[in-house]
């Protein structure tokens, strides 16, 4: 039985977590060279599967080899991620490069503009290429796929849950409409990140 304790470690390290995807969204933002900025993104990441952080989307696709109490795992992650991204957003605002929330001010609104059928679609893709990266740096411990999984989500316009929790606290645009998206995208990139491993496990069932 997991105790309060667990959960606390486990919710620090989710916001230490969320504070780096901020680290990547800050260097991504300064960057004109988006294909630079998004492969630069990655720090985020890779600093997550080095130190063992949590992250909501590198955790989200092992829920079908783990038993039903992982999803609290899951939650408290996500919530944790949510606090990480948005201190690190006040932490930039509270700095010279505090302009860098006009820069995210486009791109907030492209997504607030989009039906929720985009972003359910785009939000399953990043899942799949999130679980794509951390399980191939668990099996090759190849920083590459990484990189390379991250790169292609960012450039291919996917959606990744926390990625936008940063970007909407730097944009100051939370609202009732905004969290809804937000949901929807995390509820996308759980999916994205479940198809691989539910289908093996149905491989296996019927082998």
């Amino acid at each position: 039985m997991k105790n309060r304790k667990y959960y606390l470690c486990t919710l620090i390290l989710a916001i230490l977590g969320g504070a780096v995807i901020g680290i990547g969204g800050v260097v991504y933002l300064s960057l004109e060279n988006k294909v630079v900025g998004a492969l630069m993104f990655t720090v985020g990441l890779y600093t997550i599967v080095v130190h063992g952080l949590n992250l909501y989307t590198g955790k989200v696709g092992y829920i079908p080899n783990n038993p039903p109490v992982y999803l609290v795992d899951v939650a408290v992650i996500w919530i944790g991620n949510f606090i990480g991204t948005w201190l690190a957003a006040q932490a930039v605002m509270k700095t010279r490069i505090s302009g860098l929330a006009e820069a995210v001010t486009g791109m907030c609104q492209v997504k607030l503009n989009d039906s929720f059928m985009s972003l359910l679609i785009l939000g399953i893709f990043c899942g799949a290429l999130m679980y794509i990266a951390v399980e191939g740096y668990k099996q090759a411990n190849n920083p590459v796929i990484l990189f390379v999984c991250v790169a292609t989500f960012i450039l291919c316009g996917f959606e990744h849950c926390i990625a936008d929790m940063f970007y909407f606290s730097l944009g100051k645009v939370w609202s009732l409409d905004t969290l809804l998206r937000t949901m929807v995208i995390s509820v996308a990139n759980g999916i994205g990140g479940c198809l691989i491993p539910f289908a093996k496990k149905w491989n296996r069932s019927i082998v």
